[in-house]
């Protein structure tokens, strides 16, 4: 990925994004025009990580057609670190997310660690870690979808499960516990 010299390069950086993802991140360009960098870090990492627990709920409701409300509360009470999101990803969609896309939000993570804990780090490192985040968001997105999933980076997922029969609500309880889940 290249390296994003200036913040109307990183704007640009956004401009040039998919639709669902510039929608999903749709505060990105104000925020980085009339705020410190740290404002647009903090967001773009909390819309992220929103986006990957619907990743983890979508998969589990569509493929392995879990209770909703139930997998709703299993994911939404589940503290998950970042290596247990990419564990339970590849456990639901039966592929690992690919190590080039990993690499992405591992450089971003970094960044954004060293920021929301106080320690000093330059504009140049915060401006390319939104745009490692961003090109994440663009390919979990790809990947996502290619796996047979719905892409978690979008505003709208009515209809993404379809029209198919959820197992009941005991049935689900032990699906999730396989899965990790504490239910």
């Amino acid at each position: 990925m290249n390296k994003i010299k200036s913040k109307p390069g990183l704007l640009a950086f956004f401009v040039a994004c998919p639709q669902p993802v510039r929608a999903y991140f749709v505060h990105v360009p104000r925020l980085i025009e009339e705020f410190p960098l740290d404002v647009a870090l903090a967001y773009v990492f909390s819309q992220l990580e929103m986006a990957q627990n619907m990743a983890i709920y979508c998969g589990a409701t569509k493929l392995h057609r879990c209770d909703s409300a139930l997998t709703w509360r299993a994911v939404t009470s589940h503290r998950m670190t970042r290596a247990d999101f990419r564990e339970k990803f590849e456990l639901i969609y039966g592929k690992a997310i690919p190590d080039a896309i990993s690499k992405l939000v591992v450089t971003a993570e970094a960044v954004r660690d060293r920021v929301m804990h106080g320690k000093t780090t330059t504009d140049d490192d915060k401006r390319n870690a939104i745009a490692h985040a961003l090109q994440y968001a663009t390919d979990l997105n790809d990947f996502v979808a290619s796996v047979g999933g719905p892409r978690p980076f979008a505003n709208d997922l009515r209809g993404f499960k379809g029209s198919a029969k959820s197992l009941p609500p005991s049935t689900t309880r032990w699906i999730l516990k396989g899965m990790g889940f504490g239910v």
